[in-house]
């Protein structure tokens, strides 16, 4: 991303967020604070009144600018016959969210589609509800069914002990109970390109915040009603792409999903030690069909020593051609780590 494409997201947010405190001067206002001149602003301005984010009126000396009121929609749609992510998406959502910048409806137009195509394949439910709120800041989605739970469907195709364990699997991504038609990669790469997106079903919730990368956030609520929700926020003046995401997780010349990041603290539940070999195990399973794979160790206080030897002797000496990398590791685990790693050498 480019340091010209960062200033002007940080711009145009500057600009909304003070425009009602300011609507007569904003373009001073934004000049001194960013030390650029008012021409400059102007052509951020312009952009916002083309984006309808914010209007203006009067003339030169007198304008004044005002952010567009919100924009509120819902639609319900019955999971039968026909029913297209795609018809959906270019007659439904498109037009309440235009216009917006190219690469934010291109992150919108990826991450709809990817929701509810999972939802009409693999809810097993009657309807799917979408709720969408907009205004001059940023746009933010809602899609409901009412089918039998993304984290419970998980869980009995991949005969998990525990509802959360499908959590862990789906932050190391490539994973789907239907390979013949998805390729596992929809949810996650989802969740790491919105500012924020979360997944609620059943007692788990599943939360992602883009400031947080590596920070999955795991909470154990009440049972929630049957089916699946998912909420994805974005700012409408992001400068991210989704190909600067993609790369991120590649590696070398090949354009493939090559690299994953794995929360370790998914593995661990409550007052549960990271201590034993299965969980270990439970934590490295489908991580050979990556080649770099990040073990993210931030908030896990302490590890067995058979929970290291595991991962980074057995699991490591089985598969050298996989690069684990340990990171965020406080003193403690990192010594486990490295006696892990002496004995394996």
């Amino acid at each position: 991303m480019s340091k010209v494409r960062v200033r002007g997201e940080q711009l145009r947010k500057f600009i909304v967020r003070h425009l009602e405190s300011h609507p007569a001067d904003i373009a001073k206002f934004a000049a001194d604070h960013f030390a650029v001149t008012r021409q400059a602003i102007g052509k951020h301005l312009n952009k916002l009144v083309a984006e309808e984010a914010i209007s203006k009126a009067g003339n030169t000396r007198g304008r004044v600018y005002a952010l567009r009121p919100r924009v509120t929609w819902r639609k319900t749609y019955l999971l039968a016959g026909s029913l297209s992510e795609g018809t959906v998406w270019s007659t439904d959502i498109v037009p309440q969210l235009r216009p917006m910048p190219d690469n934010v409806l291109d992150i919108w137009h990826y991450g709809f589609t990817e929701m509810f195509n999972n939802a009409i394949d693999h809810s097993a439910g009657t309807t799917i509800s979408v709720a969408m709120e907009k205004n001059a800041v940023g746009a933010q989605v809602a899609i409901y069914d009412d089918g039998v739970g993304i984290f419970r469907k998980i869980q009995a195709e991949l005969s998990l002990a525990d509802e959360r364990h499908a959590i862990l699997e789906l932050a190391k991504g490539k994973l789907t109970t239907d390979p013949s038609r998805h390729s596992g990669e929809g949810i996650f790469f989802t969740s790491r390109v919105f500012d924020d997106f979360e997944i609620l079903s059943g007692g788990v919730f599943y939360s992602h915040r883009f400031e947080t990368k590596e920070d999955w956030i795991l909470e154990r609520e009440k049972p929630a009603s049957d089916g699946t929700a998912v909420w994805m926020k974005l700012n409408n003046h992001t400068a991210r792409t989704l190909r600067k995401i993609f790369d991120q997780f590649t590696t070398g010349d090949e354009y493939g999903f090559t690299k994953t990041i794995v929360p370790v603290k998914l593995a661990q539940y409550g007052d549960d030690k990271l201590v034993s070999r299965s969980q270990a195990k439970r934590l490295l399973a489908r991580i050979d069909r990556f080649k770099t794979v990040i073990l993210d160790f931030k908030g896990v206080e302490s590890i067995g020593q058979s929970f290291a030897d595991e991962i980074f002797r057995v699991f490591a000496t089985g598969h050298p051609t996989i690069d684990l990398i340990p990171t965020h590791a406080n003193e403690d685990v990192q010594r486990m780590i490295s006696r892990a790693n002496v004995a394996r050498r």
